[in-house]
């Protein structure tokens, strides 16, 4: 294949994907009018869901979920449902109670929004006894976090609602009864504890695999690498650094995706490129010491390869993990990392950077646990219980990724503005979840007084929750909601809809309390902690290091020390958000080989990612570890914080006073897209900017009128067209 080969081959490719777009959305069309259909039918009297679920080619339960009156019905005189925390009667079965979110009566939530509106002289209710869920640090203009007055609580709910659309997946809840209540209690004798040992330093080497150049410490050479495979590296990288070299960050050039273009998919290149053939004496490694990890780390594209040789140990892993590297040399990265390790050094004495900035992270925290005798967590934060901690797996998503299509934002967009909060992860950190989590069923919530249904609202908390969008609704979306596929949410927006999901303490305050119209929130169930501060310290020792780095970057003499002072304050971000993504704890992943011929040795219960013709790459789940860092419910509140603040939160002006700002404060179908931190709209505001975490950072701009993007890859194309113009303007405006 030549280049001009290539190029028609992309031209084949485009057409494809657009006939691939268009025949998915007359298949949507089709899906919507036999939606439609089975309502019709669905009304008639002697309609059932058996007849009509094969004709429709659907299960009966899918059918029952577009027409709930076809389901088994609740008797007029059916007892009242038996709450969460008693036993069900003899003919209900708790596995039934687990499962049927839409039958159980909830609690409704009550109005928050004289939080906002209330003035300045009323008299609040006492102070509550816990700070906000995911609390961003107090704003100085109104001298700390005033409660609302107290309001009437509706009456439970007591009418079942319908499931949502056909699709989506079922999320966990917790047992009724005693079964559930077990589950609120912590892991016995596993708690995080300040460490008694510094980590030991490893030697690193800094590699562009596309030119050549190796620096290790203050020498610098050129290497001839051929192909680029692992066994070239190895032997090259050796004949020139001394053996107590342990890790080898790639800096340019990704080595990994070198022949690509033969495997279906860029996994099993990666894959392939770690199991290739070795160098005489060269394994894949087995064992490690007690802060080291063996084995490979596939991934797409930061992977970790990880070898040995006798007692030489080596990895080889992407400097793309702690920032991107934007073209800079192997001697610029070094530089960055030095910085950063002087820089994380005034504010810990014994920080040695390990491989990861997620390991990083969590080693640092450790060192902020109180060591105090006597300190009210001088004997360690408590691990949740196993099953609190696949809740919050199941339950807690991350960053918001959303793309606005046509209907819900015009065809032909008027511009297009990127606005991204900076470091936001550090704005929520004040305060977190401490200790063994209550549980709030609907009943124990419809029992509280109006103060504690408050405080519990504003405390750190995870709820599982039936919503109602106000009818009229015309904005996005506030609430996540299952989606089909692993792990996918999105955020339903149509005025009227109901739908049963699970969602951090932050929003749900926030669809109580919106400045448009509050959402009908019922509670079904719910985990509430103690409010504390177990990552204030750490993260305001990182954002001090980051800003620092900051102010170099914008202030040194030097333009290769700028960018490399640059790098390193994009190093600390690393460590703070994977810090906090690391405490999330996923189930165990190991990833090994196994040559062709000898699929018997492949471990029960593995799946396999990928082969060649020699080897077999597989991949094997296996629940959770002993993780005395464990803390799920920490990352659940800050990432639930930063949603809620990409939909509203406030900001400083330069003369101090408070503006509103967030997507609830854009107009109506102007919110093209989310993503993470960032939103993309067809509005221009002027909000303020400080450059200090959480603030709106003006990131790409086009000015012009535009094709509404319909996928992924058309808002990344803007995206990038958005940012360059900007950085065109802005040049041009310092000349």
């Amino acid at each position: 294949m030549n280049s001009k080969d290539f190029t028609a081959g992309l031209r084949d490719l485009r057409g494809l994907r657009d006939d691939i777009k268009e025949l998915r959305r007359e298949l949507a069309q089709l899906e919507a009018d036999r939606d439609k259909q089975i309502a019709v039918l669905g009304g008639y009297e002697k309609a059932k869901a058996d007849r009509i679920a094969p004709a429709a080619g659907l299960s009966v339960a899918d059918v029952v979920a577009l027409v709930p009156s076809l389901g088994p019905q609740k008797p007029a005189t059916a007892p009242p449902t038996a709450s969460a925390g008693e036993a069900p009667a003899d003919h209900e079965t708790a596995a039934h109670s687990a499962v049927q979110p839409s039958a159980v009566e909830g609690a409704a939530a009550p109005d928050l929004r004289h939080r906002a509106t209330e003035p300045a002289a009323a008299a609040p209710p006492a102070a509550p006894d816990v700070e906000r869920s995911g609390a961003e640090e107090p704003v100085d203009d109104d001298g700390g976090q005033e409660q609302p007055p107290a309001v009437p609580v509706p009456a439970p709910a007591a009418a079942p609602v319908s499931a949502g659309p056909v699709g989506e997946r079922t999320l966990p809840s917790i047992p009724v009864g005693e079964a559930g209540d077990a589950w609120f209690g912590v892991t016995p004798g596993l708690a995080s504890k300040r460490p008694t040992f510094t980590q030991q330093a490893r030697q690193m080497a800094f590699l562009d695999t596309g030119t050549g150049v190796l620096v290790h410490r203050d020498q610098t050479v050129r290497l001839d690498l051929g192909t680029g495979s692992v066994g070239e590296i190895l032997t090259a990288v050796y004949a020139t650094v001394p053996a107590s070299v342990e890790r080898i960050y790639i800096t340019g050039g990704d080595p990994w995706h070198r022949d690509a273009e033969r495997y279906p998919f860029l996994r099993d290149a990666v894959a392939a490129w770690l199991n290739a053939p070795l160098p005489e004496g060269w394994t894949v490694e087995s064992t490690r010491g007690r802060d080291r990890l063996a084995g490979h780390l596939v991934h797409e594209r930061r992977p970790v390869g990880r070898w040995q040789r006798g007692d030489q140990h080596t990895e080889i892993r992407s400097v793309g993990e702690w920032f991107d590297p934007a073209g800079a040399d192997p001697a610029t990265v070094r530089d960055a990392f030095v910085l950063l390790w002087q820089e994380l050094r005034r504010h810990w004495s014994d920080v040695v950077l390990m491989g990861a900035p997620s390991q990083t992270g969590r080693d640092l925290w450790t060192r902020t646990i109180p060591a105090k005798p006597g300190s009210r967590w001088a004997e360690g934060y408590p691990v949740m219980s196993e099953e609190v901690r696949g809740l919050l797996h199941a339950t807690a998503g991350q960053g918001r990724t959303e793309l606005l299509t046509p209907p819900h934002v015009p065809a032909t967009l008027p511009q297009l503005t990127e606005l991204d909060r900076t470091f936001a992860y550090a704005k929520h950190t004040w305060a977190s979840g401490v200790g063994a989590p209550r549980r709030v069923t609907a009943h124990t919530f419809a029992a509280m007084t109006e103060k504690e249904q408050v405080n519990a609202l504003y405390a750190p908390s995870h709820w599982h929750i039936r919503v109602t969008v106000p009818d009229g609704w015309d904005h996005v979306g506030l609430l996540p909601a299952p989606a089909a596929g692993d792990k996918a949410w999105h955020y339903p927006a149509e005025g009227g809809r109901t739908f049963t999901t699970w969602a951090g303490g932050a929003e749900v305050n926030l669809a109580l309390r919106n400045p448009i119209a509050p959402w009908k929130v019922e509670i079904l169930d719910g985990l509430l902690w103690e409010s504390g501060t177990p990552l204030r310290e750490w993260s305001t020792r990182l954002k001090d290091a980051w800003s620092a780095l900051q102010t170099l970057a914008a202030t040194h003499g030097d333009e290769r020390q700028r960018l490399a002072a640059h790098l390193a304050s994009r190093g600390v971000r690393s460590i703070l958000l994977y810090g906090i993504g690391g405490f999330a704890q996923r189930p165990r992943i190991t990833t090994g080989s196994t040559p062709v011929g000898r699929e018997h040795e492949v471990p029960a219960g593995a799946q396999i990612i990928g082969s060649d013709a020699t080897s077999i790459t597989w991949q094997r789940h296996g629940g959770f570890s002993r993780d005395p860092n464990a803390h799920p419910e920490w990352a659940a509140g800050v990432w639930s914080a930063a949603r809620a603040a990409l939909l509203s939160t406030r900001a400083k002006t330069p003369d101090g006073a408070t503006a509103h700002v967030g997507a609830l404060h854009l107009p109506a179908r102007s919110v093209v897209a989310f993503r993470t931190d960032a939103i993309y709209t067809t509005a221009r505001p002027d909000w303020p900017y400080h450059g200090q975490p959480g603030d709106y950072l003006l990131k790409g701009h086009l000015p012009m009128e535009l094709t509404a993007p319909t996928t992924e890859d058309d808002l990344l194309t803007l995206q990038s067209l958005g940012r360059a113009h900007l950085a065109d303007q802005q040049q041009g405006a310092g000349r």
